[in-house]
């Protein structure tokens, strides 16, 4: 019954940032997948499948039926983190939304998400707002990862709220950590890497088509996308 449970490589990629995730409470649940896989891999006791709509609710009871998994997986229309107490669920998976919903989100449910041991977390955009928001509230990045996949690429992480000192955190961080990931420049990334190279590659073509425009002063444009070239040369050697 389990092996007919096969992640996308980007939901296989977030699942695997859950370790010991006890309960489990899945925000934006959709199909209800990342609940039963956990569940099926031994990583998760219990779960709750939330969504905001009643669409994608209605589809994970659909399969949490089929897999005879109803007396573990408890499934609520909530938005966001709104129907789920503090202390409720061990490990809090909020994955392919936009990474200021995702702010909102975890910034109306401080409580219950400051009371979870791990937040796997996986923005669809705005990741260097959406990092720097996270360092800024006190929460640690504890693991991170990224993959491709149908030609675009993907990045999560494992957080955790501290009460550590936010101000040092911050000063550890640089620019380059808030647009890439910390910990995936530390690894050194294999598909960092990849992105990083396909960054140049369209910066350089920005840059060529730049040149031939002689209809207006694009100076201060190429400046930019140089100094952007620039730091992404930097990070490939380093």
């Amino acid at each position: 019954m389990w092996k007919m449970i096969q992640l996308s490589q980007r939901l296989q990629a977030v699942a695997d940032l859950a370790e010991d995730a006890g309960v489990v409470a899945d925000v934006g649940t959709d199909h209800g997948y990342i609940p039963l896989f956990l569940i099926a891999c031994g990583k998760a006791q219990r779960a709750i499948a939330m969504d905001i709509n009643e669409g994608p609710l209605q589809r994970a009871r659909e399969h949490i039926r089929q897999y005879n998994q109803q007396e573990r997986i408890e499934t609520r229309l909530s938005d966001g983190l709104s129907k789920l107490r503090p202390g409720e669920a061990q490990t809090i998976v909020i994955a392919g939304m936009g990474g200021a919903l995702m702010k909102r989100i975890l910034t109306e449910g401080e409580a219950t998400a400051h009371a979870a041991d791990c937040l796997v977390l996986q923005p669809q955009s705005e990741l260097p707002m959406f990092r720097r928001f996270l360092v800024e509230y006190g929460y640690r990045i504890l693991r991170e990862d990224m993959v491709y996949e149908d030609g675009k690429f993907y990045s999560m992480m494992a957080v955790k709220w501290t009460e550590s000192d936010v101000g040092d955190n911050l000063q550890a961080m640089t620019e380059a950590d808030f647009k890439y990931g910390p910990l995936l420049r530390a690894r050194k990334h294999p598909v960092l890497r990849k992105y990083l190279l396909r960054q140049k590659e369209q910066k350089q073509k920005i840059l060529e088509r730049l040149g031939k425009n002689a209809r207006q002063d694009v100076s201060e444009r190429r400046a930019q996308i140089r100094e952007e070239l620039e730091e992404i040369e930097v990070l490939l050697k380093s």
